[in-house]
């Protein structure tokens, strides 16, 4: 049994069965049977007849959820509230997509050799996905492997996070009421980490779905069967660049959105800021007073900003990173105290050292770093420093710097005047080198959960 307690408090909120060898073989067996049987492909129709019925489903229990995940994942109900609408929307992004979700023609008689043929490709389901997900997100996350997974016909074996389950068995439930036979989506529950990797590197398995932790996400990549084929989706330590053209006014609340949001347990959260030295006095200032009335409290106050990190021994190890840079040299701004066995006080460094742990490594946590720049370009050097890349910002009034920037950082999306942790549901989303491998965003994972087959069919 597997006990699931608030991250709040740690309270135990209830208990559930977890899945042993035998369970992960009936259900990849299942899964398997299904997509062996052409005749019983759902057709296109029928599947998003299913999720629009999911997203009613979904939208009947919108307080509910939000309040789970707010419970179980620790995140502030205001933003648990806003996660709940964004899964609710993905499911329906995910049916729309399917009216545009189509092959394409391929010229032919473009050379004597293909003179009276016509071809062009169909889009077919790649196979059984296993999706192995992360906390931070409990319920969108989950939609965003699972969703597409039903949108484009695979069976699809979900595996949530061991502290944060209880969204994912209630979202698969709520899948079955809404009409998909079990086999095609099914959870599985362990805290068996050889157990998770069978079921990652199963030969059956078409596709791997990971968010999580780069070295456990890299360490599955090597051992997939062949032939199967991956996203991954890791983090990073995401660098903001604040010239000395940008409106301060309009800078900190973007920022400390960007680096406190579900108390920096986000794989794209803020976490190095640049700051030109010309303002860095004054933004520093408004940063500081700004951190210090963010209200840290049981997440499921309606006025709560930050929440607890997901495990005690999160806030240890964070605790212990900030103690590090302070004796590294770094100037401790604001916070840093332990409020609780899982709640850090929001906490601001000043210049710690470039090769601190905090500079080099994703903090995952309620800290932000700043360091001052005088040269543009060198910003933008130690911001491309590390072996992660994911999402950047440039704030600036300034068009020719913000789009300097832009050019010039290594990221796979660069925000001007908007933090970091900005994101939609249907953008592209992806962590580049080590920050991952493939791209997220449910259109884009539709496409990965299929492949093309062209036809080509000659004239006599």
């Amino acid at each position: 049994m597997l006990t699931v307690v608030q991250a709040f408090d740690r309270t135990p909120m209830t208990e559930i069965e977890t899945d042993d060898a035998a369970a992960l073989e009936r259900k990849l067996q299942a899964a398997d049977r299904v997509f062996r049987d052409r005749e019983g492909w759902l057709k296109p129709h029928r599947r998003i007849a299913i999720l629009r019925k999911l997203a009613l489903l979904m939208e009947g229990k919108r307080d509910h959820l939000a309040m789970q995940i707010a419970r179980e994942g620790g995140k502030p109900l205001p933003d648990a509230i806003v996660e709940t609408g964004r899964a609710i929307d993905g499911v329906h992004n995910a049916a729309d997509e399917l009216r545009n979700f189509a092959g394409r023609e391929i010229p032919m008689g473009l050379s004597a050799a293909a003179e009276n043929r016509w071809a062009f490709t169909t889009k077919e389901p790649i196979g059984i996905v296993a999706a192995i997900s992360a906390f931070n997100h409990p319920l969108n996350l989950i939609v965003h492997q699972v969703a597409p997974a039903i949108a484009v016909g695979c069976p699809v074996i979900v595996k949530p996070a061991t502290t944060t389950p209880l969204s994912c068995l209630e979202f698969v439930a709520l899948v079955r009421e809404a009409g998909l036979p079990e086999p095609w989506c099914q959870t599985f529950v362990t805290e068996d980490t050889a157990l998770a990797e069978r079921l990652a590197t199963d030969s059956r398995v078409a596709f791997l779905s990971f968010i999580g932790s780069a070295r456990v996400g890299w360490s599955l990549q090597s051992k997939l069967a062949p032939g199967t084929r991956s996203a991954l989706e890791h983090g990073g330590a995401a660098p903001a660049i604040i010239d000395r053209s940008a409106d301060l006014d309009r800078v900190v609340e973007p920022i400390v959105k960007g680096g406190y949001y579900h108390a920096g347990q986000v794989c794209v959260s803020t976490q190095r800021i640049f700051v030109h030295s010309d303002i860095a006095d004054a933004f520093t200032q408004k940063l500081i007073a700004r951190v210090e009335r963010l209200r840290t409290a049981d997440p499921a106050l309606k006025d709560t900003e930050v929440g607890p990190l997901i495990l005690p021994r999160e806030a240890d190890r964070i605790a212990q990173w900030i103690e590090e840079a302070v004796e590294g040299g770094a100037v401790l701004a604001t916070g840093g105290k332990r409020l609780s066995e899982t709640t850090l006080q929001p906490a601001v460094l000043l210049d710690p050292a470039a090769d601190a742990r905090i500079s080099t490594l994703e903090v995952f946590g309620p800290v932000v770093a700043v360091y001052r720049y005088r040269d543009l370009d060198d910003a933008i050097r130690r911001a491309n420093a590390l072996p992660t890349a994911f999402q950047a910002s440039i704030f600036a009034q300034d068009i020719d710097i913000a789009l300097r920037a832009a050019d010039r950082l290594d990221a796979s999306a660069v925000m001007i005047n908007d933090p970091t942790a900005f994101r939609t549901d249907w953008m592209p989303f992806a962590g580049r080198r080590e920050s991952g491998y493939g791209t997220g965003g449910i259109p884009y994972t539709m496409r990965d959960m299929t492949q093309e087959k062209m036809i080509l069919m000659r004239r006599s």
